[in-house]
């Protein structure tokens, strides 16, 4: 028996791929399906089996496409209705896979359909559980991601995931290892541990939610207090999962087109394309094509596309380095956003020989700030980091703008007025002043630099919650 963790850090999502004896499985696998085709290979394995544990709200699953390219089964567990062909397992029922048992545990509470698999060693011992969304490191699913139609509350499903963690999951042995579906960096729970996998004994000692004179009460308080508004393409994902989607080669075939930079200036015209830029940031701000948004490869780039894009059939042309063009439309797609209709040829380089107009961003380094700060000069400073960080330090005197929510806070600043913006290491603060920059306000400077970098330079902070109100003075 082999069990592997195909662990995605752009998405913090953990896949799985379970072999014995010449049959695979895989469990939550992403779009692309060469990985776990070419895993199966290597082992001399057929893949039997495809586990989906709930329909997944922050990437579209590869499920579809790996059942007609291998003949596997897809198999959900209790509740799960698609539009497509699938297995739909029972509480308790077991799959044979190999020498091993896959057995189905319903454990609803993240969304009524969430399933844990668990694995059955060949001696018939509990050897690990795949939780999905239902059980992760150092937290539990969120439960207000359900797409269901009805009264039910994001407290009806917070009581169904402490019925499921007490009677399903608690009960197993301790030395059974959990295998997540996310970690630290997901929106799909709100404390989640950087580690990827654990033993069931050490969360009962140390995951707040597991605790083990918790009332049910305190669980759906605890589970359901403090959590931010999920993004904007989260119940879009599901939808996608539940419904069914366009094969990945065929999305691929069509975005990874080169185009020249005429070419690519009349694709923008003709189809009011937006202009995506993936290059790091460094190189981004110091030229690009005008009104292009930055959401680099190098950093959170799938979630920050979901949160940032509103509209999945958005036609999407892509700047991008050499080389890295089709991996780019791989990852948008990851997300559905399956509508890339080329690449720049050549990149920005070719777009400045041909001649073409291009834009900057301003920028300052810290230190040039901190004079500036310490001189007395009055600066509006934006900062576009999350509402805990905010919260937890900020520079004095700056305003909350969170990236996350820009697109609902851009009539809150005035155009005549110059802006500093800044997070903690500037990917964030890029993407904000790209946004800004492509809305008309010209007027942004980028900080370059972290946040610590701020502190280390004397730049005066407050290190307590107060309002976040974001106000524009002039």
């Amino acid at each position: 028996m082999r069990v592997e963790q195909i662990y995605t850090g752009c998405l913090a999502q953990g896949a799985y791929y379970i072999e014995s004896d010449g049959e695979a499985a895989i469990v939550d696998p992403l779009r692309e399906t060469e990985p776990y085709i070419q895993k199966a290979k290597a082992d001399g394995a057929t893949i039997k089996y495809i586990f989906e544990t709930h329909f997944h709200a922050d990437f579209v699953s590869g499920h579809l496409d790996l059942a007609k390219k291998t003949g596997a089964q897809i198999v959900y567990g209790p509740q799960a209705d698609t539009a497509y062909e699938k297995h739909t397992a029972k509480d308790g029922e077991e799959f044979p896979l190999g020498k091993v048992r896959i057995r189905v545990l319903h454990t609803p509470g993240h969304t009524p359909e969430s399933t844990t698999f668990l694995l059955l060693d060949e001696n018939g011992k509990e050897y690990a559980i795949f939780s999905g969304d239902t059980l992760f490191i150092g937290d539990v699913g969120r439960p207000d991601l359900a797409q269901k139609k009805g009264s039910l509350t994001k407290e009806d499903l917070a009581g169904w995931l402490y019925d499921s963690l007490r009677h399903k999951i608690m009960t197993l042995p301790d030395d059974v290892i959990v295998y997540p579906a996310h970690g630290a960096g997901s929106a799909c729970g709100k404390n989640m541990s950087s580690e990827t996998w654990d033993t069931l004994g050490h969360q009962k000692a140390t995951n707040y939610a597991l605790r083990a004179d918790m009332t049910r009460e305190e669980f759906i308080k605890e589970v359901t207090d403090g959590l931010q508004p999920p993004p904007q393409y989260f119940a879009k994902n599901a939808k996608i999962n539940k419904s069914g989607y366009e094969s990945i080669d065929v999305v691929i075939k069509r975005g990874a087109i080169p185009l020249s930079p005429r070419a690519f200036e009349v694709a923008a015209n003709e189809h009011d394309a937006l202009i995506l830029d993936v290059r790091d940031k460094e190189d981004f701000v110091k030229g690009f094509v005008p009104n292009s948004v930055f959401i680099g490869l190098d950093g959170s780039f799938a979630p920050w596309v979901g949160a940032l894009i509103p509209d999945l059939q958005q036609p999407i042309l892509i700047v991008a380095p050499e080389g890295k063009e089709e991996e780019t439309v791989l990852r948008l797609a990851r997300v559905g956003y399956d509508h890339a209709i080329g690449y720049l040829q050549g990149g920005f380089n070719a777009w400045k020989a041909a001649g073409k107009d291009f834009d900057t961003i301003d920028t300052v380094d810290v230190p040039a700030l901190a004079g500036m700060v310490q001189s007395g000069e009055k600066l509006r400073i934006l900062d576009v980091r999350k509402p805990g960080e905010w919260s937890a330090e900020h520079v004095d005197g700056a305003s909350h703008f969170p990236l996350d929510f820009i697109n609902d806070h851009m009539s809150e600043i005035n155009r005549d007025d110059t802006y500093y913006l800044h997070c903690r290491s500037g990917y964030r603060s890029t993407i904000a002043a790209s946004i800004l920059k492509s809305r008309g306000f010209e007027k942004i400077v980028d900080v370059i630099g972290t946040f610590e970098d701020m502190i280390d330079a004397g730049i005066p902070t407050t290190d307590y919650v107060c309002p976040s109100t974001l106000k524009s003075e002039g």
